[in-house]
């Protein structure tokens, strides 16, 4: 009887174990199965620079789709950390489609775009860029969404008086934006009234903003219509969205001369008030402007197991040796990028790099720096077999080793004591020292270049110099205008060197076919024989200037009068335009120019036409 027992208790203690085993499974697969509904993410181009990511937010009832759009021109903030917020919702009801950086690319540089305006990208396009992928991303969802919202931050502030320069009709921000007032689809005959849309969420936004002078408008561009004023906006998200995909779709625009977080703050009213008016109901977002701070990167060596690199930590390498950096740990989860300064691209995330010198890897938040980790080759392993070194890096910053220069857009590594070579009216931009410990605690100081006169404190990293307008003289080396000096100094010690030789710009000299298809070769101070009633046309120029980046030739008058003479365009002198007086404006010379510097310049020299025989 005791045995009896005993065998029921443990066969009831199994069934009650395999009981609850089920269950378990049961509550996994059905969580499992309420994700893979409500939420998912897709990474389009991934390892890219223009990496493109799209949450999708499915509801516990079905309902509305709409469409939020952040960040496809890259320096307006409040649209795409605004959008941010979206992409971890739970919805009781309806649907969202996020894409909360459009354009990472330009984020990450903070600029309105790289090749073209993607904004500007939605009608017929020809061009095979990156811009054009992504687009054509974005087409695919607007085609799977009842509603667009495209966030912005405008300038100044819309008005429909003209008031202040800053306060007009011409003025996008703290307006609600669409292509018409009503639109009627000629394929559904459905019509949709985007004024009333618009003026609802403009009444629901208002009342929760005490400034009047921050509330929205509602700004429709008319832009089907000639006398818009922003024809160019048939290039546009909405309109497409509108004119191709019948959907309503709106461009929110807060004013960029508001506060960051109070232009997120906006955003967050106008998207919440257009889910009211769709009948998606959300859970609100808070806002999250903590400093982003790097935790750590995940790094393999020649695709060997990988290690744990901590902020401010140096990784020591062989020369030639290659990395691959496969995670970031931060404080935020998205519009993470890594930057190995002198190698790859903006965004090296997923890519083996083979690394030759000393360099340092930047860490961002979008178009934030916010952390760093160095790499040293050189100082560890004779075999590549053996293992990674990690070290914290010293207290003390030793002499800088690299300076990451840009110069006309292109981006050099120069060493330390270098010097740079440069022509007047070439621009230079001063990125980033690479080698010298934590860059935030540097100041780079271009001596005789102020970055921001109303605070001067001496740092002139991330300026955009231009060499024949931006420098004072006096702060030269033997005050002539010829030689310059970045210093960089950690706690009043100098560590670092970079010398800017500058020279003129020269003509070599022109290249000019005239009327009797002849070819001139002419250097400054010649002189050109062209008839009355024949052209000329430039063909070639020589400088000492790289590209002949910003040489331009003119067509000059007596008074000062100029007209711009293009490349290969023919100049006709029978065409001569008056001067004012009645008499007819006489072109003496032709002029080669560079940021208003002068060159050199050619004398033209009028025959009549029996002066050519025949």
């Amino acid at each position: 009887m005791i045995l009896k027992e005993r065998i029921e208790r443990e066969r009831s203690f199994g069934l009650h174990l395999i009981g609850m085993i089920f269950l378990v499974i049961l509550i996994l697969q059905s969580g499992s199965r309420v994700d893979a509904q409500t939420r998912r993410h897709a990474v389009f181009f991934e390892g890219t620079d223009h990496e493109l990511n799209v949450y999708r937010i499915y509801g516990k009832e079905p309902g509305k789709t709409m469409l939020l759009i952040g960040g496809i021109q890259g320096d307006e903030p409040g649209g795409f950390l605004s959008a941010d917020r979206y992409a971890d919702f739970s919805l009781a009801r309806g649907n969202l489609i996020v894409v909360p950086r459009a354009n990472f690319h330009s984020i990450v540089l903070n600029r309105r775009k790289i090749n073209e305006d993607m904004n500007r990208k939605f009608a017929e396009d020809n061009q095979n860029n990156y811009e054009s992928k992504v687009v054509a991303i974005l087409k695919k969802l607007i085609g799977e969404s009842d509603c667009l919202l495209n966030l912005h931050d405008g300038s100044g502030f819309f008005s429909k008086e003209w008031k202040t320069p800053d306060i007009n009709p011409k003025k996008f921000g703290q307006s609600i934006i669409a292509d018409n007032a009503i639109y009627i689809n000629p394929d559904t005959g459905q019509t949709i009234n985007l004024e009333a849309m618009a003026k609802a969420a403009v009444k629901k936004i208002n009342k929760k903003i005490k400034n009047p002078e921050y509330h929205f408008h509602f700004n429709n561009h008319k832009t089907d219509c000639n006398s818009s004023l922003h024809k160019e906006q048939r290039k546009s998200a909405t309109y497409y969205a509108l004119k191709k995909c019948g959907i309503p779709a709106f461009g929110i625009e807060t004013s960029k001369s508001l506060p960051l977080e109070m232009k997120i703050r906006q955003h967050n009213l106008a998207i919440n008030a257009f889910l009211e008016i769709f009948d998606i109901i959300p859970e609100n977002p808070g806002i999250n402007l903590d400093h982003p701070k790097l935790d750590y990167l995940v790094i393999s060596v020649n695709n060997s197991l990988p290690v744990v690199v901590k902020d401010g930590q140096s990784i020591y390498i062989n020369p030639g040796d290659n990395i691959k950096i496969s995670h970031i740990e931060a404080n935020y989860d998205r519009g993470l990028s890594v930057d190995i300064l002198g190698y790859g691209t903006i965004n090296d995330i997923r890519k083996n790099m083979r690394i030759t010198g000393a360099t340092r890897i930047v860490v961002r938040k979008d178009y934030q720096s916010c952390g760093s980790v160095f790499i040293e080759p050189g100082k560890i392993r004779k075999k590549p077999a053996e293992s990674v070194s990690i070290a914290d890096s010293t207290s003390e910053v030793a002499s800088c080793r690299f300076f990451k220069i840009r110069i006309n857009g292109v981006e050099r590594i120069f060493p330390n004591f270098d010097h740079v070579k440069l022509v007047k009216g070439d621009t230079f931009e001063i990125i980033d020292v690479i080698g010298a410990g934590d860059p935030s605690d540097l100041v780079v100081n271009f001596k005789g270049y102020t970055g921001n006169p109303s605070n001067n404190t001496g740092e002139d990293r991330g300026f955009e110099i231009n060499t024949a307008t931006d420098l004072w003289e006096r702060y030269s080396l033997y005050k002539k205008g010829r030689h310059y000096k970045v210093e960089v100094t950690y706690k009043q010690d100098q560590i670092g060197e970079l010398f800017i030789d500058l020279e003129d710009p020269v003509l070599n000299y022109l290249l000019i076919g005239s009327g009797d298809d002849k070819l001139n070769y002419l250097v400054s101070g010649d002189k050109l024989r062209v008839g009355m009633d024949n052209s000329f046309k430039i063909i070639d120029i020589s400088t000492n200037v790289a590209g002949n980046e910003g040489i331009e030739t003119f067509a000059a008058a007596r008074g000062g009068f100029k007209k711009l003479l293009k490349r290969n365009e023919p100049f006709v002198l029978d065409d001569l335009p008056s001067d004012g007086n009645g008499g007819m404006r006489i072109f003496e010379r032709i002029i080669i120019e560079r940021d208003n510097i002068f060159l050199g310049d050619i004398y033209l020299n009028f025959i009549q036409e029996n002066e050519n025989g025949g």
